[in-house]
């Protein structure tokens, strides 16, 4: 097998560190395991984050997200180890991780877990008329 999984987030040097600008990932193929059952959870992840001086690089991300796989892993709890590990690669201004799990048992969870930068505002919204 060429590629594995990894726990390894790699990150490249932002084009643009002088301009807040967002970068939305998503990730339509996220897989764990309930830990009480054992049986696949499915989930599409939505990333979205103002870099600072690193961006997140794909491949590693696509091998991350493998990475769990066969891991049991509340919603909650992934949910918040993702983003922790996200914000540790490339230290964003602003981070924000929505993990939408896809039904079970008739229940949908949609977790949404944040972090921003101490001091750091985001720029007025324009509104076009």
């Amino acid at each position: 097998m060429p590629t594995r999984p990894s726990r390894q987030l790699e990150t490249f040097p932002n084009p643009m560190p002088e301009r807040d600008y967002t970068i939305r990932i998503r990730v339509p193929e996220f897989t764990c395991l309930c830990p009480k059952t054992g049986q696949p959870d499915f989930a599409t992840l939505h990333i979205e984050y103002v870099p600072d001086r690193l961006c997140v690089e794909l491949k590693s991300l696509k091998l991350y997200v493998w990475s769990y796989r066969e891991e049991g892993a509340f919603h909650e709890a992934v949910t918040n180890a993702i983003l922790d590990d996200l914000v540790a690669a490339c230290q964003p201004r602003f981070m924000r991780l929505t993990t939408e799990f896809n039904v079970r048992g008739g229940i949908y969870t949609t977790v949404v877990a944040e972090h921003r930068r101490e001091g750091w505002e985001p720029p007025p919204v324009v509104r076009l008329p």
